[in-house]
């Protein structure tokens, strides 16, 4: 019964995978079609005691980042793992093991749970205390020690954990996952709208993470005027092209950035600030709330939220500033290494 359930969901999700904006039919994937989730899900349905002693043992090994865990253990395998902060806290995180040599760390997770809320309960990426200038951080999130959220949900709610704020690493990587896709299936190709790392250690510029990058660039309304952006880093992809990117955001965005980039710390006409534009580099119009994500804790009335206005022209419509469903229906993963 749980197996047919399940078969059940991730078919619902496929056939949910159509676009709001223009994305070519063949980048949409019914992943239950394929040979590999077959596979997968055999196994997941047959979980042995085994499995699971040598996952909890993973709790044994004493490593801040995945990437520790690869060079001291030759941990090789995608999942779950255990991994101890400078405090020596202790916590639970996703490590991809194979992606670009492996090593990276998922320290976050940004998830819209309504394009139609605006700064509200679940924004916290943005603000969940109203759309407020009197309030221009927000929540303030991109640079403080909270933490919230599980592992095991970071594509159904927002997640943030230690490694955040305590790893020092020199790159990135970002997984667009859909929405309540399941962790053991994350790292198949077809799950991924859209995957990409960096790879000229940009961070250690930064402070080495996104903490410490953020108190340089802070996240806040009116804290500059638009195009005063922070940097923005040329990316290796690993699931998509330039094109698809593109083809991903609205048919106005496009003519206002350039695909092949990461970019942090966006500000729109109105002054308002985004954090990540992912997988592209604003050059003119500064229109960025329709393709950047996160945010402080003002924005125009229309905006606001952790994708602050995907669904300007509503969702739907193939026309005008909307991001497309397989955008604005997935989870951005946020890696270290």
């Amino acid at each position: 019964m749980l197996h047919n359930i399940f078969l059940l969901f991730v078919g619902l999700l496929s056939l949910e995978h159509v676009s709001f904006a223009e994305v070519p039919s063949s980048q949409i994937v019914n992943i239950t079609e394929t040979r590999e989730y077959a596979e997968r899900m055999q196994n997941f349905t047959r979980t042995t005691f085994e499995h699971l002693e040598k996952v909890r043992n993973r709790s044994i090994r004493v490593a801040r980042s995945c990437k520790d865990l690869r060079d001291r253990y030759d941990e090789r395998e995608d999942g779950v793992y255990y991994l101890t902060t400078g405090n020596g806290m202790l916590y639970q995180t996703y490590c991809d093991m194979t992606t670009a040599g492996g090593g990276w760390t998922l320290v976050a997770s940004v998830h819209e749970n309504s394009v139609y809320g605006r700064c509200t309960v679940g924004d916290r990426w943005s603000s969940q205390q109203g759309n407020n200038a009197d309030l221009p951080d927000g929540d303030g999130n991109w640079s403080n020690r909270n933490t919230f959220g599980t592992v095991e949900s970071a594509t159904a709610d927002d997640f943030k954990n230690p490694g955040y704020y305590d790893i020092t690493a020199e790159d990135m990587s970002v997984w667009h996952i859909p929405n309540n896709f399941p962790l053991e299936f994350w790292n198949m190709e077809a799950a991924a709208v859209l995957r990409y790392h960096t790879e000229n250690r940009f961070l250690r510029l930064y402070g080495g993470n996104l903490f410490q990058l953020f108190k340089q660039y802070p996240v806040r309304y009116n804290v500059g005027s638009y195009g005063h952006r922070g940097p923005a880093i040329p990316i290796v992809y690993d699931h998509g092209d330039k094109e698809s990117t593109r083809m991903l955001y609205g048919p106005s965005s496009r003519n206002e950035f350039e695909p092949g980039f990461i970019t942090f710390r966006a500000i729109n006409n109105e002054r308002a600030t985004m954090a990540i534009c992912s997988g592209v580099k604003p050059t003119v119009g500064y229109n960025t709330e329709h393709y950047c994500i996160g945010g402080g804790g003002y924005f125009h009335p229309d905006q606001c939220g952790d994708f602050p206005s995907f669904d300007y022209d509503r969702l739907g419509r193939e026309q005008g500033w909307s991001a497309s469903r397989e955008m604005t229906e997935a989870a951005v993963l946020l890696f270290y290494r």
